[in-house]
């Protein structure tokens, strides 16, 4: 996200950018559909061009990589803001995972299984949920490699930065 935490898209008036002239607006993307397309439409009526019909977004910042195209539509770019609004960058991460808008919010739902240091202390945490280890074996398991071995069938890892690791289940 911005500095101030905006999620929001610079559209621009066509008829005032294909004749040379800077006309736009930044609109904070979480507002909603009805008004960004009041804020658009405040845009054209604004434009140095007369009769201006036809716009672009030409910018936007706070979507934490999510990609969005000059042309996409307004309804689309509210459903991405709102989900970065949610879930910030781990939202990009899983999305840019997937490369399905859909599929990620599936998992962030249903499969997330949480945030840990690392996948070395998930696999630790699920084992003694749900296995009694005696006291005499528990310092001879590789949890780190238990942990590894879980990332290759069973878990998906998003590794965030120092100590934050957030998994979900494959299924």
């Amino acid at each position: 996200m911005t500095k101030n935490g905006e999620i929001r898209i610079y559209v621009a008036c066509l008829a005032a950018y294909n004749n040379g002239y800077l006309h736009g607006a930044w609109i904070d993307a979480t507002l909603g559909e009805n008004a960004i397309w009041d804020q658009i439409n405040e845009v054209l009526k604004t434009s140095p061009m007369p009769n201006a019909e036809e716009w672009a977004l030409h910018d936007y910042e706070g979507f934490e990589g999510l990609n969005i195209s000059e042309y996409e539509g307004i309804q689309s770019v509210v459903e991405k803001a709102e989900f970065i609004k949610e879930h910030g960058r781990l939202g990009a991460e899983i999305v840019s995972h997937y490369g399905d808008f859909d599929t990620a919010k599936r998992a962030l739902e249903d499969d997330y299984a949480g945030q840990y240091d690392s996948l070395a202390d998930f696999a630790q945490e699920i084992t003694e949920e749900t296995s009694e280890i005696p006291i005499h074996l528990q310092h001879y398991i590789d949890w780190e490699r238990m942990g590894r071995d879980l990332e290759i069938n069973d878990v998906l890892a998003i590794d965030m930065g120092y100590r934050e690791v957030h998994v979900f289940w494959n299924r």
